[in-house]
């Protein structure tokens, strides 16, 4: 089987990462969500929490100002400290994927690595039901604020690719396969991916 890289975009409280965690273990491959910040981090020498302050949010120059959020972003050459994050990012997303076959969650991948012959694309969604369950009960969220949080992470998932990219967040026929976890469950769902790819990198 050829190298090949699954890029997840997803709605949040789908169980993407979980569906990654376990789609790992059966592939054999490794998963990027979170460690793509920790590498990036490491491999900068900025400060990790900086990464995570601006994970998956677009630039001050679109919408609104990062800046009033409480850093200088501006450096003496001009470059905002925002640019370089995200640029550091994306050259740890080309770099793990030119390691060999491996799962990366959000930050854009499918675009940066668009020119990668072996990419596979998926986008997860759910219904409005299942979401709510999992933001309450993996992300200890009350079922009170359940809704507006998935509509304020879902707005800022999709602020940030369309910023980047030049698809639309969510479009199914910008992805290799869109699947609705609702339907299948979160074993059904890595089965499907698993099954898939088996079929197009073999």
């Amino acid at each position: 089987m050829k190298n090949y890289v699954i890029s997840i975009g997803r709605q949040f409280g789908c169980g993407a990462h979980e569906i990654a965690v376990k789609l790992s273990e059966k592939l054999g491959v490794p998963y990027y969500d979170k460690e793509i910040i920790k590498r990036a981090a490491k491999e900068s020498g900025f400060d990790e929490n900086l990464f995570a302050f601006y994970d998956e949010k677009p630039t001050r120059s679109f919408l609104y100002g990062i800046s009033t959020e409480g850093l200088n972003t501006v450096s003496n050459t001009g470059i905002t400290l925002e640019d370089k994050i995200f640029q550091y990012q994306f050259d740890t997303i080309k770099s793990v994927a030119e390691e060999g076959s491996c799962i990366i969650v959000g930050r854009c991948a499918d675009y940066i690595l668009k020119d990668m012959s072996g990419l596979f694309t998926v986008f997860l969604h759910a219904d409005d039901e299942f979401r709510r369950n999992r933001v309450v009960q993996v992300y200890g969220v009350s079922e009170k604020d359940a809704g507006r949080e998935i509509r304020i992470t879902d707005k800022k998932r999709a602020r940030f690719h369309n910023f980047y990219c030049d698809d639309k967040w969510g479009d199914v026929g910008s992805y290799d396969l869109a699947i609705d976890v609702s339907s299948l469950g979160i074993d059904g769902t890595v089965d499907l991916i698993a099954s898939y790819v088996n079929i197009k990198f073999a």
